[in-house]
């Protein structure tokens, strides 16, 4: 039986991997890495949007590619230290934003606090994956960063 539109809508904890259902409270809470067609979407090469909040607390959107790091619970987004994005994050390490993938009446999106990192192995393991998801490397301006999201809740029609 395939699942209905509300057993693919999940929250997923990054301590314990908690899965449940909306308005449920968490009393049908189970422990389960993310459904493999969630996984699998997040390898799909889409354009995606990422909402920051600006100093003034209004939210930022804008449009970005990631990668997802199933093992860490991670998405990466690549970008310059001097875009608004990042400048939102550096005015506010920790703080949390909206990562989200739409393709026809599928989407995922991927939450958490962020941090904005120039540390050459953290840049060369998102460029990386960047190119492994989309084929080739992220453009290499002056000044790029790499925003890594610790992700501990994932909503998502996949």
């Amino acid at each position: 039986m395939s699942p209905s539109r509300n057993d693919r809508t999940a929250y997923r904890s990054r301590e314990g991997r908690t899965v449940s259902r909306p308005g449920d409270g968490g009393a049908n809470a189970k422990s389960l890495p993310l459904p493999a067609s969630a996984e699998a979407f997040l390898t799909e090469p889409h354009v995606c949007t990422l909402t920051t909040l600006r100093p003034d607390g209004t939210p930022h959107v804008a449009p970005v590619r990631f990668t997802w790091d199933a093992a860490t619970g991670t998405a990466r987004v690549m970008t310059v230290a001097s875009r608004r994005k990042a400048g939102n994050l550096l005015a506010a390490p920790g703080t949390r934003v909206a990562v989200c993938q739409v393709a026809g009446s599928r989407w995922i999106t991927l939450e958490g606090p962020a941090t904005v990192s120039d540390d050459p192995r953290r840049l060369a393991e998102g460029v990386r994956r960047y190119a492994d998801r989309y084929g080739s490397p992220p453009p290499a301006p002056s000044g790029l960063v790499v925003i890594e999201i610790a992700v501990d809740r994932v909503m998502g029609l996949y």
